[in-house]
């Protein structure tokens, strides 16, 4: 960054030199080249042994929060900036040129301060807003690197899938796994829950199959769903119907006509037995 700062100083010197010049020829005077490069090289050398200041008065203002604060600071800088570059170049200037065997006059003024402010202000404000810059992209690229780094927090393990039931005024949340069955009463819906409760919601039969068929709650009677992962054991009947067991111990009768919806429960890996028939003991699938 300095070297920076310093090659682009010393080519805008030069460039300067040789403008100066070129308009002094033009006006009639001496080109004297020379000399103008010794004025801006000795400007230059003092404003890089002074930028260090300056990229520690950045850092400070990017460092505080308080708008007076940040500016008094700036305003603080930017006139030390412009009374030590004065000092060190008319210093630099007269030293040089004694050892040389000459003398250097400032012409020292109040005109001649705010010419020299001036130009210094510039100066100060071009080297300050790149040192911002140059700060606020090294930043960055250390928050994208640091986060880049940081492990991934592990996912939130999602929760599972509830449903709200309306019993009532009341609004009531339920686990499908706590569902035994469903069953159809006139014009609402009869939740039968694995510890014993029940629950009355108005609607009908079909929608509520839609809803809970991802959850293994299927339909084994025209007016009644059940939750095939609570069944342990199947018996079927000689008529084609079927009585479910379930894991805590209740009933439930199924019609032949959904037979086909607990054929498959042994091939499921549910912890589910079979009957052969009324009377026969359940086996184990």
């Amino acid at each position: 960054m300095f070297a920076a700062i310093a090659a682009i100083a010393f080519a805008s010197g030069i460039v300067n030199a040789l403008s100066g010049a070129q308009d002094a020829a033009w006006r009639g005077d001496g080109y004297d080249i020379g000399r103008r490069i010794f004025w801006e090289m000795t400007s230059i050398l003092v404003i890089l042994v002074l930028v260090p200041g300056l990229i520690l008065s950045v850092r400070r203002m990017r460092r505080t929060t308080n708008l007076a604060a940040t500016i008094g600071i700036g305003a603080a800088a930017l006139l030390g900036f412009s009374a030590l570059h004065i000092a060190g170049m008319v210093g630099l200037r007269k030293s040089v040129l004694w050892l040389a065997g000459s003398a250097y006059d400032f012409h020292f003024s109040m005109a001649s301060v705010l010419y020299e402010f001036r130009k210094d202000a510039v100066t100060a404000l071009l080297i300050g807003a790149t040192l911002w810059l140059i700060d606020s992209r090294r930043e960055l690229r250390k928050a994208v690197r640091e986060a880049q780094a940081r492990p991934l927090a592990p996912q939130e393990q999602p929760s599972p899938d509830l449903i709200w039931l309306r019993d009532g005024s009341s609004r009531i949340r339920v686990a499908p796994r706590d569902i035994l069955w469903v069953a159809s009463a006139g014009n609402y819906i009869e939740y039968s829950l694995a510890d014993g409760t029940q629950h009355l919601i108005r609607g009908t039969l079909a929608a509520t199959e839609s809803e809970l068929a991802r959850f293994t709650i299927a339909r084994i009677h025209r007016t009644r769903l059940a939750n095939l992962d609570r069944v342990s054991a199947v018996d079927f009947k000689p008529s084609g119907d079927f009585e479910l067991t379930f894991d805590n111990g209740k009933t439930l009768v199924g019609s032949r006509r959904y037979r086909s919806a607990v054929a498959s429960l042994g091939s499921r890996g549910a912890p589910a037995e079979i009957g052969a028939g009324s009377g026969n003991p359940a086996k184990p699938l």
